[in-house]
């Protein structure tokens, strides 16, 4: 079964009724060279457990299935359960579940597909994931510990490039400095929006993480860090000073905020989605929070 034939896709398709859903995201890539092109930056090979979210009609499970030792999906759409039935039945070393991937605890779920003892650290995620879940599905995969040994996704090229971006472009956010927090980004080539059935409106990316064994900067905690990296960001248009100030994810004074930038030597005068993780880092070590604080991505 060569699921990257659209005439054979769409064959497998209205044999078990099914109509694609806008609900879900669902766009199935229908080019082998970019298919390929996901498991071979994954490096998934014979001795590998696989992790993928949102499997579809099963196009890259099957790659993933004839070179992994065994294969893990999760899959909220009912409807797609018995497609994939079919296509996976030659298959012994695969499972799936029916499940909203943002509500199961990962490292639960791990252990309870893979084995006893099985760690997240020993489990690789590959996935085309649902576009309108992509960030809260990225933050999930980065904040699960210990780490994935890797995260291999098909994303938007926009998150894509938020995701790559260095301090200064406009494409730097808070979640770039999450994202490259917790791990090594990298993107691996860019899939045209032709190469979906049905195609969607943008253009994707296969976008490769390697999360880190430690954090690459110097911080009190991560709490602190992303507490700071959140009011930097907040307010764009504004100097730093003037955003660290008036932020609500903070309670300092200008003369507080002033001598903690002077300490990390910082100036306020810049803009806030000019700072490096290690100088966000040097104002998380400057600024004199309470140990009590706490904070996360949003």
């Amino acid at each position: 079964m060569d699921l990257t034939k659209p005439s054979e896709l769409k064959r497998l398709l209205q044999a078990h009724g099914m109509t694609l859903s806008k609900r879900f995201g669902q766009n199935f890539l229908v080019e082998r060279v970019h298919l390929e092109r996901v498991v071979e930056t994954a490096r998934v090979g014979p001795d590998d457990l696989v992790l993928e979210v949102g499997p579809g009609a099963g196009t890259l499970t099957l790659e993933l299935a004839r070179r992994a030792r065994r294969v893990a999906t999760v899959e909220l759409d009912r409807g797609l359960l018995p497609v994939l039935a079919e296509v996976l039945l030659p298959f012994s070393n695969t499972s799936v579940t029916q499940a909203d991937a943002l509500k199961l605890d990962l490292s639960a779920f791990v252990t309870e597909q893979f084995g006893q003892g099985t760690r997240p650290s020993q489990v690789k995620v590959v996935a085309n994931i649902p576009y309108n879940i992509t960030s809260p599905l990225l933050v999930q995969f980065l904040e699960v510990k210990p780490p994935f040994a890797s995260i291999t996704l098909m994303v938007q090229k926009e998150v894509a490039d938020r995701l790559r971006a260095r301090p200064g472009e406009d494409a730097y956010g808070s979640i770039t400095v999450f994202a490259q927090f917790y791990a090594e980004v990298s993107v691996a080539g860019i899939v045209p929006r032709g190469a979906f059935f049905p195609p969607p409106k943008v253009d994707s990316a296969v976008l490769h993480l390697v999360p880190r064994a430690a954090p690459p900067v110097d911080i009190p905690s991560e709490a602190v860090f992303f507490a700071v990296s959140r009011a930097a960001f907040g307010q764009r248009r504004k100097t730093l000073w003037n955003a660290l100030t008036n932020s609500p994810k903070l309670s300092f004074d200008r003369d507080t905020v002033a001598n903690s930038l002077t300490a990390a030597g910082i100036d306020g005068q810049r803009r806030g989605e000019t700072l490096s993780l290690e100088e966000i880092a040097a104002i998380a070590r400057t600024l004199p929070f309470d140990k009590g604080e706490s904070g996360r991505v949003e």
